[in-house]
């Protein structure tokens, strides 16, 4: 399925006016790392956060910013993500939390990014409520990683994951249970967890029709 940047504007923007506006939508499509895990249940007590989800508008089509996390962070090492992180005080709304954190970690100033929507919040394993924030990032813009964070940074066409043949459900046996999540791996890069169960939630926006 391939998608202009008028399309993902207007889809993205009719889902959050009807929110806004108080009408009934249909639920994220993957709500937590739990949802392919009926005998889990999500930890209390979240820690809001946000992810900047950034389509970068290239002219020969949409494509997704994504980071690899260094192998030393506390959590989630070594994994591919979004550009984002924890709520701090000083940020006056989770928008801000999104474009803050994308700043800091790939060096991509809020000048560059228009933002157009958030996508279902998103629970993980770690306790964090994460709302992904949408936005279209404007070439040419310089990336400035943060050594402490980011080990690299790249770009997955917007089309490769919107085709449902790239979905998958994998598992691995972690504390003696076996876990299944939700993967979309593009060649040698392996997207997983709450980044592929957050890509599924804005396929399933942007495809509006049931799976």
């Amino acid at each position: 399925m391939t998608m202009t940047r008028d399309d993902v504007r207007r889809r993205l923007q009719a889902r959050n006016d009807a929110i806004a506006a108080g009408r009934v939508v249909p639920p994220p499509y993957v709500g937590s790392d739990f949802a392919l895990n009926n005998a889990d249940r999500p930890p209390e007590n979240l820690r809001p956060a946000a992810v900047l989800v950034p389509l970068v508008d290239h002219a020969t089509g949409l494509t997704v910013l994504l980071t690899q996390r260094t192998a030393d962070m506390p959590s989630h090492a070594g994994q591919i993500a979004f550009p984002g992180g924890r709520r701090q005080i000083e940020d006056p709304d989770l928008i801000a939390t999104a474009l803050r954190e994308t700043e800091e970690e790939i060096g991509v100033g809020r000048d560059h990014v228009d933002v157009i929507g958030s996508l279902d919040n998103y629970v993980t394993g770690t306790g964090f409520l994460i709302t992904p924030v949408v936005g279209f990032v404007a070439p040419p813009f310089e990336l400035k990683p943060d050594p402490r964070e980011v080990a690299d940074i790249f770009e997955v066409p917007l089309d490769f994951f919107l085709d449902p043949a790239n979905h998958h459900v994998h598992s691995r046996t972690w504390q003696g249970r076996e876990r299944r999540y939700y993967a979309m791996p593009y060649g040698e890069r392996y997207v997983w967890g709450a980044t592929a169960g957050m890509l599924k939630n804005l396929w399933r926006i942007l495809s509006d029709t049931p799976e």
